[in-house]
């Protein structure tokens, strides 16, 4: 009886050691935050406001488009203002897209009405004078779209001819430049939008439709066809209001690192303009 007691008290000590042992187990290390990444003051301005106004194209096919029955924007450069706003911390129903052509964007950068222009804005130097510039995030060339029943093939074959250019737009002056060195004579007609050159395209009342010709693409029917003469290469940057350094060098860090990790390749692929 005592050998089966002394028996007994030692299991439960054994029990009682391991029991205790359990209970000192440390609980898993929490993981610690990650620390808050300070934004540049212009860049915390548009946080704090809690909004990015983003000035777009309404009526260019894969960069800028607005579909008129649900007023949703879709293209490359839609998604392009989304990712920007993603990074400084912003959802996409954050982003407020403000409809804008060549004429406009300017005047509402500088009245403060929108934060950027992502909007086939061509770099310029007089324009950089006048505004923010981001380094390139996409590069095309002058073309001309004309009716195939014209029987045009070259910008020699518009001697003589109407061009339909958009207002405030660089196309005007890169033809100009290339019919003076052809050698020939043509007239410009100035619209508002590019679906109002098409369709003056449509209706005789201009020979040609000229702009990059990436936009052109989204235009071209059956019965129409870009011309090969390529000139005067664009190149698109993301505009602000001048002096928004910090802002401009944020994006511009934004736009090398969706270059090194494929994300601007993918963006282009998925809008068929790579």
């Amino acid at each position: 009886m005592k050998r089966y007691a002394s028996l007994l008290a030692l299991v439960l000590v054994f029990s009682m050691v391991v029991l205790a042992g359990c209970g000192t187990t440390p609980p898993a290390a929490e993981k610690p935050a990650e620390p808050e990444v300070k934004l540049p003051a212009q860049v915390q301005a548009i946080k704090d406001a809690g909004t990015l106004r983003v000035g777009v194209k309404a009526d260019v096919p894969n960069f800028g488009l607005m579909d008129a029955a649900t007023g949703e924007f879709k293209g490359m450069e839609i998604d392009l203002a989304k990712a920007i706003a993603k990074r400084i911390g912003l959802a996409e129903d954050k982003v407020k897209f403000e409809a804008v052509t060549a004429k406009t964007r300017g005047p509402l950068l500088d009245n403060g009405q929108i934060d950027l222009v992502i909007a086939t804005f061509t770099i310029k130097p007089e324009r950089k004078e006048q505004w923010n510039f981001s380094e390139p995030y996409y590069q095309d060339e002058v073309g001309l779209l004309v009716k195939k029943s014209s029987g045009i093939t070259a910008l020699a074959g518009l001697n003589g001819k109407t061009i339909g250019v958009a207002q405030g737009a660089t196309s005007r002056d890169a033809v100009q430049v290339e019919a003076d060195k052809a050698g020939i004579k043509v007239k410009f007609l100035e619209f508002a939008t590019y679906p109002e050159i098409n369709a003056a395209l449509e209706s005789g009342r201009v020979d040609a439709f000229s702009v990059d010709k990436s936009i052109l693409s989204g235009y071209v029917t059956e019965g129409s066809v870009i011309l090969p003469d390529g000139f005067s290469p664009q190149d698109y940057g993301i505009a602000s209001k001048k002096g928004t350094d910090e802002l401009t060098k944020y994006i511009n860090d934004m736009l090398t690192e969706m270059d090194s990790n494929g994300e601007k390749a993918t963006l282009l692929k998925k809008w068929g303009l790579n």
